[in-house]
């Protein structure tokens, strides 16, 4: 065999590089290095996947134990003492093998716990460990979720008391419409939020158990090792209350109902909705420099105009939140896709599916937290805007004042209709400002009125103050002091 040039080695030879640079050699997912908090990712980690795997195997052999099954109180003791220890490298090696991810862990959790070997597993199918272990990780990220917005209905619930009274525009169609005041818009935006918040709290207290089913759902493999349909309940009840759950699905084939996940992403989709409502509505309030998200001391607009202030918190949750509705028409294909007990085809989907609609989730609730928690108003800019449109907004009360002062009601609408027309014509085609209450007052069948009362924001409200406190009062506080906001985790956005 020939011998190589030094030049040939040079280029065939693996480029050695450091460790510092094979860590910037290869994808990182951004919902995990970026955006999610350290806890949802903690929850979707791989040890917590495996060791609630283990919890699993804990519990299904406590409850065999209890039955006077051949698995002593030394073995569930070994296999407690080994839940947290997992060998990811043999793990893997094991995987490699037999190409099947929970014999892996079996074998693996087998080293960990020489003593209880021949019991782990005893009667299960893979869906007896795999299905029980997401309920139990899905049941705690949304817990998480949960408090978050919480988190986000505090923040926002105290935004709408401050501006209860304090008047804007109101838009239809995007148009300038009648006024209604900054908390009152708020309260459009937290009741969503409250929704939310319910959806998530309903989804969770309704999870149940996937209990012990074997292969296709039928129990048979508990029924021979027990021997009748009393026991096999008894062990099923015994498993599930060490799992926290007091209810087991009724009636499943391999799998939990794919129909729960489409149940879960659908909440998850729902918020990303609220979201992304919420951000378009306060990017436009922005563009109009009325209302704002917080803007760091040191933080850079742009790169290339330095008086930049752009709105990249709401930004980046119009993103993600575009990004998490896109998973929950994944949740619905699977859920169609399943043929008869199970197929495996749901299995790949939700590894990717699940953990990445709950990690984008949660960074858009702290995103949502920060924002929320310090929305920077402009109140002066806000009343010019109201002034502008002002004028036209009042021109129903004009008209049934001057007619309540004895004018002629078609006459005196035929005269509004020019002098509004003539009004708009000058703010539009000349950039001038809005002059038709200068036009009314000059115009004789509008001498006499009161021109500071018609023309107060304030009158034109309507019962908009009333409505926010009354929201505040009779469904977010309600809420808020029903719950435990001491235990609602710190939102802080990396970047």
């Amino acid at each position: 065999m020939a011998r190589l040039s030094q030049k040939q080695r040079r280029t065939t030879e693996p480029v050695k590089t450091s460790r510092s640079a094979r860590q910037h050699d290869g994808f990182e997912h951004p919902l995990a290095t970026r955006y999610a908090s350290a806890e949802m990712i903690r929850l979707w980690s791989p040890q917590q996947r495996h060791s609630t795997w283990r919890k699993v195997w804990v519990a299904a052999a406590e409850a065999q134990h209890e039955l006077g099954l051949p698995v002593s109180s030394t073995q569930v003791k070994a296999l407690k003492r080994a839940v947290d220890t997992i060998d990811f490298e043999a793990a893997a090696r094991y995987e490699r093998q037999t190409r099947h991810d929970v014999m892996a862990h079996i074998h693996a959790y087998g080293d960990a716990a020489p003593e209880a070997r021949g019991i782990i597993h005893l009667g299960l199918t893979s869906m007896d460990v795999v299905d029980n272990a997401d309920l139990l990780i899905i049941r705690e990220a949304l817990k998480l979720l949960e408090a978050r917005l919480l988190g986000v209905v505090r923040a926002l619930a105290d935004f709408c008391e401050k501006y209860a009274e304090l008047p804007t525009l109101g838009f239809t169609h995007l148009q300038p419409a009648q006024l209604t005041t900054v908390g009152k818009r708020g309260t459009l935006w937290l009741s969503d939020f409250v929704d939310d918040v319910h959806a998530v709290e309903m989804l969770r207290a309704n999870l149940r158990c996937r209990g012990l089913r074997g292969a296709t759902g039928t129990q048979a493999s508990f029924l021979k090792l027990l021997g009748s349909a009393a026991r096999v309940r008894r062990l099923e009840r015994s498993f599930a209350r060490r799992l926290g759950f007091e209810e087991c699905y009724p009636v499943t084939g391999q799998t939990y109902s794919r129909k729960v996940d489409i149940d879960v992403l659908t909440a998850l989709g729902s918020f990303a909705a609220s979201t992304h409502k919420f951000c378009n509505d306060l990017r436009l309030l922005a563009m109009w420099k009325e209302v704002e998200e917080p803007f760091g001391r040191n933080q850079v607009g742009s790169s290339a105009m330095p008086y930049k202030r752009n709105p990249m918190r709401c930004e980046r949750a119009t993103g993600l939140a575009r990004f998490l509705i896109s998973l929950v028409g994944s949740a619905y294909q699977t859920l169609a896709a399943q043929m008869f007990e199970r197929t495996l085809d749901d299995s790949s989907n939700k590894r990717l599916v699940i953990p990445e609609a709950f990690l984008a989730a949660d960074a858009i609730a702290v995103l949502l937290q920060d924002v929320c928690g310090g929305l920077v108003v402009y109140p002066a800019t806000i009343e010019a805007h109201v002034q502008a449109e002002l004028p036209f907004i009042a021109t129903e009360d004009i008209l049934m004042e001057a007619v309540t002062a004895g004018g002629d009601r078609q006459e005196l609408h035929e005269r509004l209709r020019q002098h509004t027309q003539a009004a708009a014509h000058q703010v539009k085609q000349h950039g001038h400002h809005n002059d038709l209450v200068g036009r009314l007052q000059a115009d004789p069948a509008f001498v006499g009125l009161k021109w500071n009362k018609l023309l107060d924001a304030r009158r034109h409200v309507g019962l908009a103050p009333a409505q926010t406190r009354e929201f505040l009062d009779k469904v977010v506080e309600p809420l808020l002091s029903s719950r435990n906001l001491k235990r609602i985790p710190a939102a802080r956005v990396e970047v």
